[in-house]
This record gives C-alpha cells, structure tokens and sequence, in this order.
C-alpha cells in the first residue's frame, strides 16, 4: 500500500482503530522518520485522545489511560538489550492496545502474534506500506 504523505499515514492510523481492540499489539517498523509516529497519532485521536501526541522516544511508554480501551505507545528506540523490557511494565498491558514503534529492539520472538506493519520511504514524499496480518486480525483487517 503506498500512503501518499504523512496526513495519508496518519489517517490510516485512523482506520486502526475501529478494529484494535484490548490485548492487541500493533508494531510499526521502518527507518527514522519514516511517519510511524504520524500513524500512532491518527491511531490515537481516532480512538479519542484530544491533546498533544509526543514521540516516546526519551520516556520510552506513554499511556493513554483516558481511552476505552488504554493505549500504550512504545518507542523502544532507545532499548539497548531485550532484557531491559522487564523493567517497562509491558506485560500489564493485557487489557490495553499496545503500539510499538521499533520493535526489533524486543528481539526477534517478542510479540509473536502482532500486527507487524512496515513503514518505508517511496518516491516523492510517499511511504510504502506492508503488513504481516496475524490470525487474530481475521475479519478486522484490511481496516476500512
């Protein structure tokens, strides 16, 4: 899928949301500045949250309590070794949507069962866009 600018990424960020539901975990790849922040932002004010979106990169989680049901958005852009997990808290997030950008940093098998979207640059500002669907997302994806 070719997403045309950053409103495009956003917005398909948007059409997430419906589908997300509690215990889900959606990772976003791809090179820095590439617009997986834009896409957790449409993401999260699709799911209501009407304030300030800020890159995780420096507190590394960023809980959205307020939203039915909470979002975590992770950045684990920082995260050196996949042992440094534990001490982030993630494995409370059970009843919340987890969205982590830079998941590689986890180690190949964390989060066996997530939504794994790609994000790369196209030609002329445009992102490319490819998924590894689980079958968790049967019936939910691709979002409308």
């Amino acid at each position: 899928m070719i997403l045309k600018d950053e409103q495009a990424t956003a917005r398909f960020g948007a059409s997430l949301a419906a589908p997300a539901r509690a215990g889900d975990v959606i990772v976003l790849s791809g090179p820095l500045g590439v617009g997986k922040t834009a896409l957790a932002r449409g993401f999260l004010a699709a799911r209501g949250h009407r304030g300030e979106v800020p890159s995780p990169s420096f507190a590394i989680v960023q809980p959205y309590e307020e939203l039915e049901p909470p979002v975590w958005h992770v950045d684990l852009y920082r995260i050196d070794d996949p042992s440094e997990l534990d001490e982030l808290g993630l494995d409370s997030t059970v009843d919340a949507v987890l969205l982590v950008e830079w998941p590689e940093r986890a180690g190949e098998n964390a989060w066996a069962e997530a939504l794994r979207l790609n994000l790369d640059f196209a030609e002329a500002g445009a992102r490319s866009l490819t998924a590894k669907v689980p079958p968790s997302w049967e019936g939910r994806w691709p979002p409308r």
